[in-house]
């Protein structure tokens, strides 16, 4: 089952309470407090995981609790810090605070980590609070208590390529003959209700490729599962937009196409203007490059005519989509060495040897005859 997102409870344990102790030895009847401190709560940690792949794992749990910190005891011992909760999550998936709304952490790259609910800290023991006047104190700290809260676990799928285009205009075949993905195929619309993922090579390297359930007329308003859809698009860098040339429905694959570049456009965050790779799919179908050439005109550009059946296509496609992922890449990776800081040294990094330096003992005075 994929699960793209989900609602949790998260608390942080409570910190333990600071102990109200006092040595006493045989010998030492008055020995003073020694009471210890209490050990800080479990946090519970959201953390981007690459093995990964939604957020199903999380659906029969609701309520995620860490421990509490164990309490001070005599002796100056302190109570022992409880464990912190680890949530896996696919990378790609947003963190908001369910109630306020705000933004609490992207989790883009794998590694990457937020602290949902902060343990509290343990409290303090009678030993920190000896005085000069007070030497036999009897106060202690009880243990902050946990932080808590909902949140609201959102995973927009990462992919270097996705695939768009309406329902049954062949997404799922291509993907299955382009990577080892196994989606579910069939000869209906909407049979993919959820993005499906693979691995397409090329040369020795090869991108992401991401299969996107079919969009509709209206679904950047969210008719259907207009929302749901559209959102997976906005991490991917290239779009494949898949025209059937001879639509199930007897519509017009011009007016498809258009279609969902409006719905792209329309949406909350608009996604026309990613590049793309413009496809006429089918080209089994006679009369499909009758269709390719009459839409080529319409865009006045290129529009490749591919066949997932044949294998019509496919190499050409593959080669145009990994140039243009790696030179996106090359000019993302430009855009951030611009933006960092240039790095002057430091006053101790420069070192005396760096300089090419006289001996004042070497430098032989001017005579009178050579002074001006």
């Amino acid at each position: 089952m994929f699960v793209d997102r989900v609602e949790l409870f998260v608390k942080g344990g409570d910190g333990g309470r600071g102990a109200a102790s006092f040595r006493r030895e045989k010998y030492v009847p008055k020995g003073g407090p020694d009471g210890g401190d209490g050990g800080d709560g479990g946090s519970v940690i959201v953390r981007a995981d690459p093995n990964a792949d939604n957020l199903a794992g999380l659906t029969m749990k609701k309520h995620w609790k860490a421990k509490n910190g164990e309490a001070g005891m005599g002796a100056k011992c302190s109570g022992k810090n409880a464990e912190d909760i680890v949530l896996l999550v696919p990378p790609g998936t947003i963190i908001r605070d369910r109630d306020r709304g705000n933004l609490l952490k992207d989790l883009v790259q794998p590694g990457d980590e937020v602290v949902v609910a902060k343990g509290g800290k343990g409290g303090r023991g009678n030993v920190h609070f000896k005085s000069a006047t007070n030497r036999a104190p009897r106060q202690f700290e009880p243990g902050e208590e946990g932080e808590e809260r909902w949140i609201s676990l959102e995973l927009k799928v990462i992919a270097d390529a996705g695939l768009v285009g309406f329902p049954n205009a062949g997404k799922s075949t291509l993907l299955s003959r382009l990577s080892r993905a196994t989606p579910e195929i069939a000869p209906y619309p909407f049979t993919t209700k959820h993005p499906n993922l693979g691995i397409v090579t090329v040369g020795d390297g090869g991108f992401v490729l991401a299969d996107l359930p079919g969009l509709i007329e209206g679904a950047a308003q969210g008719v259907g599962l207009g929302h749901e859809f559209l959102r997976h698009v906005e991490r991917t860098r290239v779009l494949i937009h898949l025209v059937e040339p001879f639509p199930s429905d007897g519509g017009d694959p011009l007016h498809n196409y258009h279609a969902i570049r409006k719905e792209l456009h329309d949406y909350i965050v608009p996604l026309d203007g990613k590049p793309e790779v413009v496809c006429i799919s089918k080209a089994e179908l006679t009369g499909s490059e009758e269709v390719r050439d009459k839409l080529a005109a319409d865009l006045g550009r290129e529009v490749l005519l591919i066949s997932a059946v044949t294998g019509e296509g496919l190499s050409a496609l593959v080669n145009r989509v990994s140039q243009m992922i790696a030179d996106l890449k090359r000019a993302e990776a430009e855009e951030e060495a611009r933006k960092k800081p240039i790095e002057f040294p430091t006053e101790a990094a420069i070192r005396t040897d760096d300089f090419q330096t006289t001996p004042v003992a070497n430098i032989t005075p001017a005579s009178d005859e050579e002074k001006p």
